[in-house]
C-alpha cells in the first residue's frame, strides 16, 4: 500500500475549458490515465492538493469525479484556487454519494489518515503583495488546525498546500511561520506550471519543498511513500 501525489489536474470534462491549448498539456487525460493505472493499485491512496476541476459547482464537476472514481486507489483532495465547485464538507459528501463516488474525500480544516500517515495542509494563498492579509491569516488558521489534529493522531505527518508558502524571492510569512511552529520538514505543493518551475524553492530555512503540478511531474501520480 502506497501513497501518491498529483496536483492542478484541471480537469475540464464537464465544462468548456480545454487544457490542451497550453504547451505540453496535449493528451493530458488520456496521459494521466496511463500513468495512474501503471502505477497505483486499488489499495493505495492519492493526494490531490487542489485545481483539480474547472467546473464552477459540483455539478459541473461531475463528470471530473467520475474520471476520478474510474481509476484505482483512495483520493483525497485539497482545495485550490481554481476549485470553484468547492462547498462545505457536508453538501461534498451528500454529493458525491448520490451520484456513486465512494473512493473521494477531502481534507479541509482536518486530517486524514491514511497508510500510517496523518494527511494535512490547505490551500495556502499568495506568496507576494496580491495576498490579502484577512485571507492570509485565515488560511494559515486552517493549516494550524489541520496539523494540530494531525499531531493528535501520534501518526507521521504528510503536509500538502496548493500555494507554495516560498517561490522565487518571495515568502507568504503568515503559512511559513506555521509549518516552521509544527516543525515541518517537507511540504508537497502544486500551482506553479511550466516555466515558472525554474523559480521552484526546494528548501528554505529547513524546509524542503517538492513541486507535484501535473504538467512538472510528466503527469504521473508521484511516490511518496
Amino acid at each position: 500500500m502506497s501513497i501518491f501525489a498529483i496536483s492542478d489536474l484541471h480537469l475540464s470534462f464537464g465544462v468548456d475549458k480545454p487544457m490542451d491549448i497550453f504547451y505540453g498539456w496535449d493528451n493530458y487525460t488520456d496521459r494521466i490515465k496511463a500513468n495512474w493505472l501503471r502505477l497505483v493499485k486499488p489499495e493505495d491512496t492519492v493526494i490531490l492538493p487542489g485545481d483539480f476541476s474547472w467546473g464552477l459547482k459540483p455539478e459541473e464537476s461531475l463528470a471530473d469525479f467520475k474520471f476520478l472514481e474510474s481509476l484505482p486507489g483512495k483520493k483525497i483532495l485539497l482545495k485550490g484556487n481554481h476549485d470553484l465547485w468547492w462547498s462545505t464538507v457536508k453538501k461534498l459528501r451528500e454529493f458525491w454519494e448520490l451520484n456513486g463516488i465512494s473512493s473521494v474525500d477531502i481534507v479541509f480544516n482536518n486530517c486524514a489518515v491514511v497508510e500510517g500517515y496523518a494527511i494535512a495542509g490547505t490551500r495556502g494563498w499568495f506568496y507576494d503583495e496580491k495576498g490579502t492579509v484577512k485571507v492570509k491569516m485565515r488560511e494559515a488558521g486552517r493549516l494550524e488546525a489541520s496539523l494540530k489534529a494531525a499531531e493528535e493522531t501520534g501518526l507521521p505527518i504528510l503536509t500538502f498546500l496548493h500555494y507554495p508558502p516560498v517561490y522565487n524571492d518571495s515568502v507568504c510569512d503568515e503559512i511559513f511561520d506555521v509549518l516552521k511552529r509544527h516543525n515541518i520538514k517537507k511540504v508537497y505543493h502544486g500551482h506553479i506550471h511550466g516555466a515558472g518551475l525554474n523559480n521552484a524553492v526546494k528548501s528554505y530555512e529547513g524546509i524542503e519543498f517538492k513541486l507535484i503540478s501535473c504538467d512538472c511531474i510528466d503527469f504521473c501520480p508521484f511516490l511518496i511513500v
